[in-house]
């Protein structure tokens, strides 16, 4: 049986552990962003009590198996703050164990703890297996929005 996992708020010392697994997200996700942009991407939510998120670093059975990056927000519509879950990455080996679900369930814990009234995220529609573990786990499918990015130029 795998021991629960346990999320580990994660801040500027864990940044040479977070990259390679950021790396490795990127990589599945087809997200094309250098070292340099990933490093300033997550300084913002390395810094303790960031106001824009957390990052947390999964851990199982002693060691470092994914990782969680939540961004604050706030929501008209949901009444009050919200949270997108913008990465959540768990290393292959580690798969299929039932940590993804504990590390959803305790990132609910986290935001319900810090007055997050809802929790966003996305999913590849063809990702069927993780659909419904969200769904599971009280995720709604907005399937009358589709969500669209503007990207600004700030290189």
């Amino acid at each position: 049986m795998t021991p629960k996992p346990e999320l580990v708020v994660a801040g500027p010392a864990d940044e040479a552990a977070l990259l390679p697994l950021v790396r490795a997200y990127h990589a599945f996700e087809e997200v094309e962003l250098t070292d340099a942009q990933r490093r300033r991407a997550l300084g913002p939510l390395l810094a303790p009590d960031s106001s824009f998120g957390r990052i947390w670093l999964v851990r199982s059975a002693g060691r470092t198996v994914g990782y969680a990056a939540l961004c604050f927000g706030y929501s008209i519509e949901f009444a009050g703050r919200d949270a997108f879950l913008d990465e959540l990455f768990i290393e292959e080996a580690a798969r299929g164990r039932g940590i993804g679900r504990a590390v959803l369930e305790l990132v609910q814990q986290q935001c319900a703890a810090l007055g997050i009234g809802a929790l966003h995220l996305e999913v590849a529609r063809d990702n069927v297996r993780a659909r419904r573990l969200y769904e599971a786990l009280g995720f709604d499918g907005r399937e009358r929005f589709h969500l669209m990015s503007w990207r600004a130029d700030l290189d």
